[in-house]
This record gives C-alpha cells, structure tokens and sequence, in this order.
C-alpha cells in the first residue's frame, strides 16, 4: 500500500498522521515480518479513528471509500483550487491528476483480507460492510454525509481515472474544495497564531419566509444579498433596531436560502476583530461569496476595536475583494454610546479636539451602504406575529380570540413584545397543548 500512497503527487499532502499514511505505513510494516500483536494495536487504532470520522460525518456502508472519499473532496492543492475557481483548464498538471486517480482507484478497491487472515482480525471487512445507527441530524453534518456517499459511489462505479477525473471535476466546479466545500457556516479560532476556520454542524435552519412580518426589511436584505452573489454586487449591511426583532435570525436565513448558490458565512466575535485581515486574506481567492456576519455590535466609549472594522470596511493599499460582504446586527444606529461628555469639544483632562474622534466613532455606521431598521412591532403587527408563528403548530386548537387574550396576559407578564416574545409565547402555549393532550 505504501508504494501506492508514496507516488501521490498533487494529493501527497496527507498530512503525517493521516489515517491513510499511518494504515500504509502498517500494511508495509506487515510485509516486512513486524511484531504482529503491535501490528494489530496499530490497526485497532486506525479503525477506531476512521470509526469516530464516520461517526461525526454519517459515513455509511463502505467508510473505506467514504474516507478515501472524504480525502479527495477536501485536499486543497494547486490541482483543486485550480479547478474550483476556473474549472478545467488544459495543462500538464491534468496528466498528474489523472496518476493520482488512478493510485485513489487502486486504493477504493484494495485487498486487505491476506492482513485479516494473517492477524486474525475482520474489522476491514467490517467497516467496507457498514450499517451506521441511525442518529439525529444534528449529532452529524448532514450536508457533509449526503456529498460523501454521493460521491463515494460515483468513484467506486468509475471504470478508470479519466471517468473519475471527470467525477471530481465536476464536484471542484460545483461545490468546490476543502471545508468550504462541505460546509456552509464557521467561526474561527487561533491556533498557534493562525487564524483556523471551524464549521458549524448545528446552524439554524430558519429562512426568510419563516420569520413572520418585516417584509419590507427581509425584502432589503433579500434584494441586497442577492445583488452580492448573483449580480457580484451589493453592500456591507447593518441591521439595527430593537431587541428581539428578529435582526440575526434575517441574517442567518440567508445562509439556509443562497448556501446552493455559492454563499457562506464567517461569524466573528468583537475580540478577534484583529484578525480580520488574515481572514479576508485566507478566503478572497476563493470561488464562494463570503458573509462576514457580526452579532450585537457596539463599542463602549473606551473601545478601540471599531478601528480594525473600519480599516477593513474602507480597505487600504489592497481593496476589499469583490466576493465579501460584512453583514453586522446592533441595537444601536451608530453602534457607539456617546455621552454628553462627547460633545465637548475641548475637555482638561482629554482630548483638544473631542468631536473629532467622536465624529470618527459615529463615522463607522455610514460605512454600511445598507442600514435596515427592525424595530419593536405596533401592538396590531405583534398580534399577527403571533397568530402568524402560532399556525405553525398544529397541536395548538385555541380560536382566534382565545389566543390573542392569551396572548394579551402574556404581554403584561412579560412586560413588552417582539418576534422573540411573540415566539416565546407560542413555545409556551404548545407546549401546554402537547400536556393538554397526552392529559398529564
């Protein structure tokens, strides 16, 4: 097996503990006479790991092939990016990639029953022969699960690598490579002082039309979001208003409605806004169109990072790429508390010039070209909010009128309304139908 891996070229970057490197690295082992009691340790451990990679992405049947697979689909090299961003391109580089396929044919079907037999183990055959249990859609990426199994099949009926070559073409041009790839949603963390991208298996699967009013807002956002990734235009966007209004479900949306299209979504946290440049940097050359999206923002007057959004937003020596959009929700119109101090222009123990910065400060709301309002609904919208929420729960049989007195009490414990009150109130009132009916 190891001679196969060893003559990769474009996919040689396996990484040293990979578990096709490491079950290479057994198998040549085996064939020189190792200890053959390590040599089963070894294995046990690889299975193990290929178990708990099937587990996280719902492999199934063969997770021999859905591994090997899952390689193919998230290598990124100069062969994929290439062929993510431009498609297929005649070139020399085609020859190599065609070499690799046909060492990835070779491994989808290889023998490993002489190492069963030898070491008195079935677990090859074991997990070529899978049955998963069956698990909740949020205990695994479904997303990730479906193109997996898709694919695996497609290469295992392939006759030769010119067949998978035109497989895996096709996929890098649709759904390109790598995490974004398979995934729509991330967040990010700093490991060892790089910025490393994080996807997010469990995101919400709300879209527009399941947020009940606000139509001319979702129809803004809508319209704004689709001039970015169709038209390859489009603006930053700041949502602002009221608490619970429905301001980062709009935004989430998005992601559920144009994630076929192409579209992902990056959320950052206030405190790594010092890496947003890197993160600009690792995507701009990337075939998708990026959502930055930024939650709650606002800045206490003592705060500087508004400073790194800003340069970002207006960009410097490089522009900003054409395929990023920020996208950030705040309570606040300028984002930025001013106190009365602030309009002082000169201050003893401050600034000269105040207004100056407090200017700069309130500058940053005007860098979005699109500001959409959500605020608190009058009480006639949050009562068709709730009647609008409440006929998405069938165990709920209360009239028109019982629901809206009902809904009149919760208001006045609860002390206010929103979309997240009117939706807080539904919660409640399903249920106590679901008890209602089971008679509890």
């Amino acid at each position: 097996m190891n001679r196969e891996t060893g003559k990769l070229i474009l996919y040689s970057n396996l990484g040293e503990n990979s578990i096709l490197a490491n079950i290479s690295a057994i198998y040549d082992d085996w064939k020189n006479g190792f200890d053959k009691n390590k040599i089963t340790e070894r294995v046990y451990r690889e299975i193990k790991r290929l178990l708990d990679l099937g587990t996280e992405f719902g492999f199934d049947k063969n997770l021999w092939q859905n591994y090997l697979t899952y390689i193919l689909m998230t290598n990124e090299n100069s062969f994929t990016l290439t062929a993510e961003r431009a498609g297929v391109k005649e070139g020399t580089v085609n020859i190599l990639a065609k070499k690799d396929f046909k060492i990835f044919k070779n491994l989808f079907n290889f023998d490993f029953m002489p190492l069963e037999k030898d070491l008195d183990i079935d677990c090859f055959s074991l997990i070529t022969n899978y049955k998963a249990i069956a698990k909740r859609e949020n205990v695994y990426n479904r997303n990730v699960s479906e193109k997996v199994r898709e694919l695996s099949e497609k290469i295992d009926g392939a006759k030769d690598e010119t067949e998978i070559f035109d497989i895996m073409t096709e996929y890098y041009k649709n759904f390109g490579v790598g995490i974004f790839g398979i995934n729509k949603a991330f967040r990010i963390k700093k490991e060892n002082g790089k910025v490393e991208f994080l996807a997010v298996n469990n995101a919400d699967k709300i879209k527009l039309d399941d947020l009940v009013g606000y139509e001319i807002q979702k129809k803004q956002l809508r319209e704004n979001t689709e001039a970015f990734v169709f038209g390859g235009g489009g603006n930053n966007a700041l949502l602002y208003g009221d608490s619970g209004t429905g301001k980062s479900s709009s935004v989430k949306a998005l992601i559920n409605e144009y994630s076929d299209y192409g579209l992902r979504m990056i959320e950052i946290y206030k405190y790594q806004f010092r890496d947003l440049s890197e993160v600009i940097a690792k995507i701009k050359n990337r075939n998708y169109k990026f959502i930055i999206y930024i939650d709650d923002l606002s800045f206490e007057d003592d705060e500087v990072e508004y400073k790194f959004l800003k340069a970002v937003i207006e960009g410097g020596v490089e522009t900003k790429p054409d395929n990023i959009l920020i996208y950030a929700t705040s309570n606040r119109r300028h984002l930025i508390k001013e106190t009365w101090n602030d309009r002082n222009d000169t201050q003893f123990d401050g600034e000269v010039h105040r207004s100056d910065t407090v200017e700069e400060k309130l500058s940053l709301s005007s860098r979005f070209g699109v500001l959409i309002n959500y605020s608190n609904p009058s009480r006639a919208e949050y009562y068709n909010i709730v009647e609008g929420i409440a006929k998405r729960y069938p165990q709920i049989k209360m009239s028109k009128e019982e629901l809206l007195e009902e809904a009149k009490q919760w208001e006045v414990r609860h002390n206010g309304i929103s979309g997240r009150m009117a939706q807080q109130f539904i919660n409640y009132i399903a249920a106590k139908s679901n008890i209602n009916e089971k008679n509890i």
